[in-house]
């Protein structure tokens, strides 16, 4: 499932057209789902229970855990999981932390 901002859920093939405009792709799923399902190409893997943790992190300890650049808060980015409940969850810690 896929929760943007707004938007309450996408196809793959709209995160792909919105991935073409820059949009940072946060997977909230454990390390073992990505594991046992696979990664979405040009996505980042961030587990829900790290995720508060990790948008509060200095952009440079970001980038050594995540290796990925830190978004800003007016970055646009999406977050998925298996079937949605999760990336609802991420989407509003992120809101609740100043994302927009």
């Amino acid at each position: 499932g896929l929760c943007a901002g707004g938007a309450p859920g996408l196809s793959y093939q709209e995160l792909k057209d919105l991935k073409k405009a820059d949009v940072l792709h946060i997977d909230v799923r454990e390390r073992w789902e990505i594991d046992r399902f696979g990664k979405i190409p040009a996505s980042i893997n961030i587990p829900l229970g790290e995720l508060v943790e990790a948008l509060q992190m200095d952009p440079t300890e970001f980038k050594e855990q995540y290796n990925q650049k830190m978004p800003s808060k007016s970055d646009p980015v999406v977050f998925s999981c298996l079937a949605g409940t999760r990336s609802k969850q991420a989407l509003g810690f992120a809101m609740s932390l100043g994302f927009s």
